[in-house]
């Protein structure tokens, strides 16, 4: 199968996640992109969702599905969203479509997360797909020296030759020759970083299940 078809297969598989009269998590990127489609065959069966991004949002109310702001909502059953990487354990990088600091808060507002993606994300240690870290822009030069001191490089992620601007107004950074792993320290020691908004690793928000699209079907990993 295709990639494509790959994240079809993964995007129907999480209807079963959903639960009717439940408000429903919904992340961000073309896998997410796949799920939306499929959650809006049973539109009727849920009040609406709490999206990620401005994309994600604009794609459900394009299909009839009503879409709650997040301090609307005490509490979400479950949240679906993609990921970059995804390892042995459930802990992710993701951030490649700029969405992380939102997705960070969906997933935190959410008892479950449900990862979708296709089997070319799951790695053994994260690091190898570019790190993205949502930043301040007054400190830009600062962290990517902070980042180089780790062995890292850092590169501010450009639009149409600009700096990249995330729906929450800043900037990203994207960071190449790191290998993380111990997620969760890493996760914290970053985000203590003045002028880091959000780390794109989600160990703290990891993966409750994934759902992994191979050659032979849907693959379903819990943590």
């Amino acid at each position: 199968m295709t990639q494509d078809e790959l994240k079809a297969l993964v995007g129907q598989a999480a209807l079963q996640y959903v639960t009717p009269g439940d408000i429903v998590g919904v992340g961000t990127g073309s896998t997410v992109n796949k799920f939306i489609d499929a959650l809006a065959t049973m539109k009727d069966q849920i009040p609406g969702a709490v999206s990620s991004s401005v994309a994600s949002t604009a794609r459900l109310k394009a299909l009839g599905i009503p879409v709650f702001e997040a301090n609307e909502v005490a509490e979400l059953s479950v949240y679906i969203d993609g990921a970059d990487e995804i390892d042995a354990q459930g802990h992710m990088i993701k951030g490649g479509g700029a969405a992380l600091t939102r997705e960070k808060i969906v997933a935190a507002q959410s008892r479950r997360f449900i990862c979708i993606a296709d089997e070319s994300k799951m790695v053994k240690a994260l690091g190898a797909f570019p790190l993205p870290v949502e930043v301040i822009p007054m400190a830009t030069a600062r962290l990517i020296r902070q980042f180089a001191a780790l062995g890292g490089k850092a590169h501010l992620r450009l639009k149409d030759g600009a700096p990249l601007v995330t729906d929450n107004g800043q900037h990203i950074l994207d960071v190449t020759g790191l290998q993380i792993t111990d997620p969760l320290a890493f996760e914290s020691e970053v985000n203590q970083w003045p002028g880091v908004v959000t780390v794109g690793v989600f160990a703290h928000q990891k993966a409750s299940v994934c759902l992994l699209g191979t050659n032979s079907g849907v693959k379903t990993l819990t943590f």
